[in-house]
């Protein structure tokens, strides 16, 4: 089992920044992929962001690319990610999730966190 908690989620205006975390324990953090995904009110959970067990690889949705940085630190046993030029479209819960294997997709993930809440204000 991994156990995943995710911080840092808050209130913020349009154009700001926020960078969540994750911590993991458990299993060995280093064997897993670590994704970011994300669910606004009524609609369904979509794919944020992922990193590989190094850190040396990343992908992320078109949406948030080029303001979204995924990263980890491995000594830490912790999953980050930074989120600048933030829209009102970024509203959603955030979830931090681990994969065996990199992965863009719901089905893929072993272990999810509870999310934390990120509202963007216009």
């Amino acid at each position: 089992q991994v156990q995943l908690v995710e911080s840092g989620g808050g209130l913020v205006q349009a154009g700001g920044s926020l960078r969540l975390s994750c911590a993991a324990s458990g299993r060995t953090f280093s064997n897993y992929a670590m994704n970011w995904f994300r669910q606004a009110p009524g609609k369904e959970r979509e794919f944020v962001a992922t990193i590989n067990v190094s850190g040396g690889s990343t992908g992320y949705a078109a949406s948030v690319k080029g303001r979204f940085t995924i990263s980890r630190d491995n000594a830490k046993n912790t999953v980050y990610l930074q989120m600048n030029s933030l829209k009102p479209e970024d509203t959603a819960v955030y979830y931090c999730a681990a994969s065996t294997v990199v992965t863009r997709t719901s089905s893929g993930v072993d272990y999810w966190g509870k999310g934390t809440l990120v509202t963007i204000s216009s």
